[in-house]
C-alpha cells in the first residue's frame, strides 16, 4: 500500500479512502459473524422482515462453522488448564458405558426420560422453557443487571416453567457452569414441595464430549446440541449424554436436519433461527418417526425490540399449530421486574388457556389497535 500511495501521489487520497473503507467492512463482517448467537433461543436483529431478507442458510452455515472453531480452542484451553476431578469422573462414567448402551429401540420402549415427560403437555397446552442469560440484544427493564440465578430459578419455578435453560457460553449470555450449578443446587433445595424442581439445560456450544461430561457434573439434566454446529456427530454425542443418564434437545433449522436429528437417536428437537411461524411448523411436518418413538417438538420464540408481547401470542399459535413446548429468551427480560409484566408473569401468560381469537397480550405501555386485553388481565 505505501508504494501505490508514493507512486499514485495525485490518487492517494481517494484510494485510501476506498482501501479503508474495504478494510472496514471486512473487520465489521468478521466481527459481526464472531459474536452473533447460534443457538441459543436468542432474538435476531431487531427489524424481523429486514432480518428475513438478508439472513440466509449460507450465512447461518458460515456463523455456524466459526462459532464451532472458536468453541474448540476455548475446550481446548479449558482441558489444558485441567480438568476438574467432579468432570473427570463424569468422563469415566461416560467411557464405562458407551459401550453397554441399551439400544434405540429399547430406548424408545422404556419411554421419555423425565424431562421430556415434564414438557409433554396434553394437547391444547403448551410448555415453557425459560433460558436464564446476562446479557441481552434487546433492550431489558433491568437497570442495574440481570438479577442472579438464585434469584430468577425460584421465579422460573413458581410461574410455571417446566425446564431451564441457562446460556452457558460468555461470549452469547455471559453465564458459565457455575451458573448452572446454582439454578440446579436452587431447584434441588425445593425437592419435596409444590412446585417441584425444574430440570435445568445447559445451553452451550458443544463441540465436545467433555462439555457434556461438564454439564452433567454441574447438575444438568439435559444438554442442547445443534445440529448446525455438530452435524454427523449429533449420533456420537446423543449417546455420550445417554451414558450419563441425561437428555438431549437437538436445536435444527430446517426439515432435513429435523429429519436427520430424529434418525440419529433425537427424540427431542427444537427449531431455531427461524421466525416464521408457518416456517417453523414446516419443520416438524410430516417427519418420519420410527415406530415406538416419541418425538417432543419445541419452537424458539425470538424477541422484538420493544415493550409489546407478541411473542405471548407466538406462543399461543404455536401450540395451536401442534408444537410442545417453547423455549424463550431475552422477551422474558423486556419489562425487567415490572410487577405485571416480569419474567414469571410473561411464562404464565404463555402457557395461558388463551387464543389470539380472543385475546391480545400487549404490554402496559404498548400501543396497537385492537389490543383488548393486557397481560395481567389474562393472567386474572
Amino acid at each position: 500500500f505505501l508504494c501505490l500511495q508514493k507512486n499514485l501521489e495525485p490518487h492517494c487520497t481517494s484510494y485510501s479512502i476506498s482501501f479503508n473503507m474495504t478494510r472496514f467492512l471486512s473487520i465489521a463482517l468478521t466481527a459481526l459473524l464472531l459474536s452473533a448467537p447460534i443457538d441459543a433461543f436468542t432474538p435476531m436483529p431487531l427489524n424481523r422482515a429486514i432480518q428475513n431478507s438478508l439472513i440466509t442458510s449460507t450465512s447461518l452455515n458460515a456463523i455456524g462453522v466459526l462459532a464451532r472453531k472458536a468453541k474448540e480452542a476455548e475446550v481446548r484451553q479449558y482441558c489444558e488448564a485441567g480438568i476438574e476431578d467432579s468432570v473427570m469422573d463424569q468422563v469415566k462414567i461416560l467411557k464405562a458405558n458407551l459401550e453397554s448402551l441399551p439400544s434405540l429401540a429399547e430406548s424408545d420402549k422404556a419411554g421419555p426420560g423425565p424431562l421430556q415427560m415434564g414438557l409433554t403437555k396434553r394437547k391444547g397446552t403448551i410448555s415453557i422453557i425459560a433460558e436464564y442469560k446476562k446479557t441481552f440484544i434487546v433492550n431489558t427493564g433491568y437497570a442495574e443487571g440481570m438479577f442472579s440465578p438464585e434469584i430468577m430459578s425460584p421465579t422460573f419455578r413458581e410461574f410455571g416453567a417446566r425446564g431451564i435453560a441457562v446460556l452457558a457460553d460468555k461470549r452469547m449470555g455471559g453465564c458459565d457452569y457455575c451458573d448452572i450449578t446454582s439454578i440446579a443446587e436452587e431447584q434441588e433445595s425445593a425437592k419435596g414441595e409444590m412446585p417441584e424442581p425444574v430440570p435445568v439445560i445447559c445451553s452451550d456450544i458443544i463441540v465436545d464430549e467433555v462439555q457434556i461430561a461438564r454439564s452433567a457434573a454441574a447438575g444438568a439434566q439435559a444438554v442442547l446440541l445443534s445440529y448446525g454446529v455438530v452435524g454427523e456427530k449429533a449420533e456420537f454425542f446423543i449417546k455420550c449424554a445417554r451414558a450419563l443418564n441425561i437428555e438431549a434437545i437437538v436445536g435444527v433449522s430446517n426439515k432435513e436436519e429435523a429429519q436427520k436429528a430424529i434418525d440419529a437417536g433425537a427424540r427431542m428437537i427444537s427449531v431455531t433461527g427461524v421466525d416464521d411461524i408457518d416456517d417453523k411448523v414446516a419443520v416438524i411436518s410430516d417427519l418420519n418417526i420410527p415406530e415406538g418413538a416419541q418425538v417432543l417438538t419445541i419452537a424458539n420464540i425470538l424477541a422484538n425490540d420493544n415493550k409489546a408481547l407478541e411473542e405471548v401470542e407466538e406462543a399461543w399459535i404455536c401450540r395451536d399449530k401442534g408444537f410442545n413446548s417453547v423455549w424463550v429468551s431475552d422477551c422474558l427480560y423486556k419489562a425487567g421486574n415490572d410487577p405485571a409484566e416480569h419474567a414469571g408473569a410473561i411464562i404464565r401468560g404463555m402457557g395461558a388457556k388463551s387464543s389470539v381469537k380472543w385475546a391480545s397480550a400487549k404490554a402496559m405501555g404498548g400501543k396497537g389497535e385492537g389490543a383488548r386485553e393486557y397481560l395481567g388481565d389474562i393472567l386474572m
